[in-house]
Order: structure tokens, then sequence, then C-alpha cells
């Protein structure tokens, strides 16, 4: 196999990028200035030293030396946000949806996707088991499942709710997001004006 084929294998391997678009990636890098090139190849190699896993939210951030290193997110520790409200959402950039937003000021806890329709063991999918802990502690009186309207987000709701449900009796309140979301929308494509109604709709 040529690098060429390589490479666009690799690129088809990224969320949402089919054959073509992975082949005009390539061509765009062989068209482009080495330099362009080797800060790519740069940025890669190092990626995994400049960013870390949020032990909290499991969120990555990036890690600036001038601070020294943390092991949580800037938005886990900051004391300005509402520590009662916990919201789960699918992936990282989510999270980033959500903030632009504006309407939303407490935490978050990122489950890593979303549940296939046929699993049978859902907790191998996402961090259903990471949910139920921090429900568990009772550190939250609300927590929002944020996941897309889409077919696959609206199946890892009902699982999440399931295994949310006895917590009710503890006080704990499970929300949803509104229907702001038109159905089949995804939150990383929402634009902050939908998902501030989504958030205020919430129920």
């Amino acid at each position: 196999m040529s690098p060429l084929e390589r490479l666009t294998e690799l690129f088809r391997e990224f969320p949402g990028i089919g054959p073509r678009q992975a082949k005009r990636f390539v061509y765009f890098l062989l068209n482009a200035s080495p330099s362009y090139r080797n800060e790519i190849a740069r940025i890669i190699e190092t990626l995994g030293n400049d960013v870390s896993q949020c032990v909290s939210c499991f969120r990555y951030f990036p890690q600036f030396k001038s601070r020294g290193p943390s092991n949580m997110c800037k938005i886990c520790t900051d004391p300005s946000r509402d520590q009662s409200m916990l919201m789960a959402v699918e992936r990282d950039v989510d999270v980033e949806s959500v903030e632009r937003s504006g309407a939303y000021t407490g935490r978050y806890l990122v489950l890593g996707g979303t549940v296939p329709l046929a699993s049978e063991e859902p907790e191998k999918f996402v961090r259903l088991p990471e949910l139920m802990n921090v429900a568990n502690k009772g550190m939250y009186k609300e927590i929002i499942l944020g996941f897309s309207a889409t077919t696959e987000g609206d199946h890892t709701r009902l699982i999440a709710q399931e295994w949310l449900k006895g917590h009710s009796d503890n006080g704990l309140k499970v929300s949803v997001l509104g229907r702001g979301l038109s159905t089949g929308s995804e939150l990383e494509y929402a634009d902050p004006d939908t998902i501030r109604a989504a958030i205020l709709g919430k129920k």
C-alpha cells in the first residue's frame, strides 16, 4: 500500500469523513508547503504531551506549562460554576457547544459517545458507571441528560434514565433537554440560540 493510500485510510477513520473527503485531505497536504506539513506532524506527535483528560468530567483540555500540571480542567476547578448541577453530554465538542450558548453554568460529564441500538451491555460503550458514581455520591441536585436528538442519542437517554431511576427518591432531579433541538440534530452542530432554548426548555 502506498503512503497516499495509507494516509487516505487513516483520514477515513475520522468521524464523518468519507473516502472522497479523505482523499481531498491527502492532496491538500501534498500541495501544502513542507513547513505546513512539518507543523501538523509536530503537533500530532506532541498532542498527548500537551493535552490531558480531566479526572472529573473526562473532557480533554490543554496543559499550560507556565501554570504547572493539572489533572482537572478549568471548568471543573472554577468555583463560580453551579456545583449543584451536572450535564451529561456525548462528546467533548458538545461541552464547547453548550458553553457558547451561555445558558448553562453547572458542571459536565462526558460519556464518550452513545450506546448502539443493538447493544446489550451499554456500559462498554459509554461512561454510565461513572455517571452512576457521581449520582451515588449525592453531589448534585440535578443531572441534565444533554444528548443529541438522534435515534442513538434518544436511546442513550432512555438507558441513562433507567440507570438513574432509583435516585429520584433521594431528591435527585433527572431532566432532559427541551425540544428546541429538532429531531435528528446533533448537539455539536446546533447554534447557540437553539441550545439555549433547549436548556431553558429542559424538563
